[in-house]
């Protein structure tokens, strides 16, 4: 019973990351860094929770957290492909961007500089572990969105076009692909898929939190350079990070180390993670170049 009440739990905090690292995975393998993943993730959680709280339907909401992360992964796309900014400052500023705009309009909607109300979301907020996953739709998405994303990366013409820019744009250009529309298509799906990510955050806790993802964007695109830019391997990254998370919160229950140890375990494995890939996987040979 415990093993499986530890899969459930990190089942449920794996969704987050599996929707992340898909986009991310996406957006990197057609040449654009995809550093922004936390600001998309946030800003899906936020206006997710803005429309559950004004329409009351857990469906609407979702659709206004994919509206957020578009918005923000059309900014960074704009930015990044029509006027060739540097992709990594982007990235930092969009979640910097992110942060601010999410506390601004907290307090203007919600007179509250930490949380929003309690609003509506997928499942019972008392329901058990299992009940929870098995009536989340979200969750069973996130578990399919590795494998489709996979299969549409690979197996697809568009997915051949992805890779196709993400190596050798100018070779693309030469064969008639048109780079720029690849790579917005791209890092816009990239953003909605990280928003579905925030938005499971903030209906699966029937709320908004101030700065809620924590990090787990950057988890998420730890997931995909750990995974070599490959979405089924991504996914197993996130489980991995997922597990360990779950490990470090029944630890910290325990009360067997001092919670601030206890609580960097998630973030020193995925240091660990990276450091060991790092100088062994091989990018996209176009990641973070312009197209000419």
């Amino acid at each position: 019973m415990a093993l499986l009440l530890f899969l459930a739990q990190t089942l449920r905090i794996a969704v987050p990351y599996l929707f992340a690292a898909g986009g991310g995975a996406l957006a990197e393998r057609s040449g654009i860094v995809s550093l922004s993943l936390e600001g998309y993730m946030l800003g899906g959680a936020f206006t997710a929770a803005i429309g559950a709280y004004y329409t009351n339907s857990a469906w609407l909401a979702l659709m206004c957290g994919v509206g957020g992360g578009l918005v923000l992964a059309g900014i960074h796309a704009i930015g990044t492909i029509r006027f060739r900014a540097d992709q990594v400052v982007t990235g930092v500023a969009i979640n910097l961007f992110a942060v601010g705009i999410t506390r601004f309009f907290l307090q203007l909607a919600f007179k509250s500089s930490s949380n929003s109300p309690r609003v509506p979301g997928f499942g019972g907020e008392n329901a058990g572990v299992w009940l929870a996953l098995v009536s989340n739709p979200l969750v069973w998405l996130g578990v399919a969105a590795i494998p489709v994303l996979a299969f549409v990366v690979h197996r697809t013409t568009f997915g051949l076009r992805v890779r196709a820019v993400g190596e050798h744009p100018d070779a693309a250009t030469s064969v008639g692909v048109p780079v720029n529309r690849i790579r917005y298509v791209a890092v816009l799906a990239s953003g909605a898929l990280a928003a579905l990510g925030g938005s499971f955050l903030a209906l699966d806790q029937h709320q908004f939190t101030d700065s809620m993802t924590a990090g787990r964007g950057f988890i998420a695109l730890a997931a995909v350079i750990f995974g070599r830019w490959d979405p089924v391997r991504a996914g197993f990254a996130c489980l991995l990070f997922a597990a360990a998370e779950t490990f470090q919160i029944r630890l910290q229950a325990a009360q067997l180390i001092p919670s601030q140890f206890v609580a960097m375990i998630p973030y020193v494995l995925t240091i660990i993670a990276v450091a060991g890939v790092v100088g062994r996987s091989v990018p996209p040979a176009a990641l973070g170049r312009s197209a000419d």
